[in-house]
């Protein structure tokens, strides 16, 4: 498809809104460390019975502690225009929704994390569509993968801002995914919202306490358990508060 390269992680901005964060390693040394490494989601748990989450799931009998899995994604673009070595990276769930087939490839991911997830995606998967370095970053609707994981091609391009002229044809380092439009949450679900659950969660054990939405903020493509997903989608049956 002709589109511009939009969807970036390579220096990834925090969205202006989320808090300030101390970021132990620059881009590059993660680069450097992470390079052709599988890197796996971290493990943990979340507890059941969270007080305010009526469809929280019981943990296992026993009692011991799971290792987290991730099914869903969280997937950051910015809708305000911005412009990268000459072009626009703006690319709203609007910019979406307009594309053929409300379909479009995820591409510009230059982190080698957010890679390793990329390539994680399962055909059929969702994620939440969050619009990120804006007035008021948060989610605004969801998305399916129907395409897994292949080369993207904007790391080849001389001319698109995510061209990188030390990855090779024959052994590309860089994937995209192919997403679609699913559907609008039914309201927006603002990040400081979120943030406070997390902040409860984190104080009470609640499914939001690990969500790396604030414990790697500045990753574009972000791994979602579970019950991270139904309860922020959760969130859009309540009124803002």
């Amino acid at each position: 498809m002709p589109w511009p390269s939009r969807k970036r992680d390579k220096g990834a901005a925090a969205d202006k809104k989320e808090p300030d964060a101390k970021i132990a390693k620059t881009e590059e040394t993660q680069k450097k460390e992470e390079e052709e490494k599988s890197t796996k989601p971290p493990a943990g748990s979340s507890k059941s019975g969270w007080k305010n989450w009526k469809k929280a799931k019981e943990s296992d009998a026993g009692g011991e502690e799971s290792k987290q899995t991730y099914c869903h994604w969280l997937l950051k673009s910015e809708p305000e225009s911005r412009l990268e070595k000459g072009v626009d990276m703006k690319f709203s769930i609007d910019d979406l929704k307009a594309q053929p087939n409300q379909t479009t490839y995820w591409e510009g991911v230059r982190n080698y994390q957010a890679r390793n997830f990329l390539r994680a995606m399962k055909l059929g998967q969702q994620a939440f569509f969050y619009h990120s370095n804006c007035k008021e970053p948060g989610v605004v609707g969801i998305v399916k993968i129907v395409k897994e994981a292949y080369p993207d091609h904007t790391q080849f391009d001389q001319k698109d801002p995510h061209y990188d002229s030390t990855s090779r044809k024959e052994n590309p380092k860089w994937s995209m995914v192919d997403v679609q439009f699913v559907r609008m949450t039914k309201r927006f679900i603002p990040l400081s919202e979120i943030k406070a659950h997390h902040l409860a969660h984190k104080a009470d054990g609640g499914p939001l306490k690990n969500m790396m939405l604030f414990t790697r903020q500045r990753l574009s493509i972000q791994p979602l358990t579970q019950e991270e997903f139904d309860f922020v989608l959760s969130l859009e049956e309540e009124k803002p508060h």
